[in-house]
């Protein structure tokens, strides 16, 4: 589970009701749960939609669930010293921590901007005099807005919203091939679980927005926005989105051709 607060609507409510000491939970950055999920490490997690597209004979998504915005998404920020569309050649950091972000700032940069940056990746907080424009994400891309310092301020799931008219999954949960093959009834108990999970923590989001606000720290009343424009689903159009977003990653050669169609698990064929 990735304990951004960008999850705290579903974990903060799974930490309270979820006591199955069957399942236990293991607390990364999505880098490090993309590496984990790929070495067989976990059976399935909460990881950057980058990697299913890198893997997708490894995984299959589970339905109804994301990490994903239509439009701003107010925590995944590239930050410039300059115009977006004067960045060809200059210096950007990426993220070490999201390959989905990092994908999606060369495709903005690149294919919407038409500019072909040096890309770096590193620590952004360790970076900040060294770059023309800085990638982050989570709490940390959080801090760094609130902190101030940059002009120019691009957050991408606008930018994607605005070219492409769809939505941005920025994480999927994707579950291990052979942890499907196991046909383990569980799997539709965790299904369900988080689901709830989604349903309870989107009623209680002034509560839970109170509770993580300190984290930042940042106003409860401007946590409690920023939570209201993270969307927890995988409808149509998410899927729709997402089918874009690997449509370019395969174009550039950064996913393989496997990942269309997106595999969608099914309760029904287990």
């Amino acid at each position: 589970m990735v304990n951004f607060i960008n999850t705290a609507a579903l974990y903060e409510v799974w930490k309270e009701s979820v006591h199955n000491p069957a399942w236990q939970v293991v607390e990364a950055a999505p880098a490090d749960l993309n590496r984990m999920l790929a070495n067989d490490e976990l059976d399935l997690g909460l990881v950057s939609s980058h990697e299913y597209a890198e893997h997708p004979e490894k995984y299959q998504i589970l339905p109804d669930l994301s990490i994903s915005a239509t439009g701003a998404v107010g925590s995944v920020f590239l930050f410039s010293r300059r115009m977006p569309e004067r960045l060809d050649g200059a210096r950007v950091c990426l993220s070490a921590q999201s390959k989905t972000s990092n994908g999606l700032i060369k495709i903005i940069l690149e294919d919407f901007y038409g500019v072909c940056p040096i890309y770096y990746q590193g620590e952004s907080d360790l970076a900040l005099d060294d770059f023309q424009a800085v990638l982050a994400i989570g709490d940390q891309a959080l801090r760094l807005k609130y902190d101030g310092g940059f002009p120019y301020v691009l957050d991408l799931g606008d930018v994607w919203r605005r070219k492409t008219k769809l939505p941005f999954v920025f994480a999927v949960w994707a579950i291990s091939e052979k942890f499907v093959a196991r046909r383990t009834p569980c799997l539709l108990a965790i299904h369900q679980e988080l689901k709830r999970c989604v349903y309870e923590g989107r009623r209680r989001l002034d509560e839970i927005s109170k509770r993580v606000a300190p984290r930042i720290p940042m106003a409860s009343q401007d946590c409690l926005r920023y939570l209201q424009g993270i969307e927890l689903d995988l409808c149509p159009d998410k899927l729709d989105g997402l089918k874009v977003f690997y449509e370019n990653l395969i174009r550039r050669g950064e996913a393989l051709p496997q990942a269309l169609p997106i595999k969608i698990w099914s309760a029904a064929e287990e």
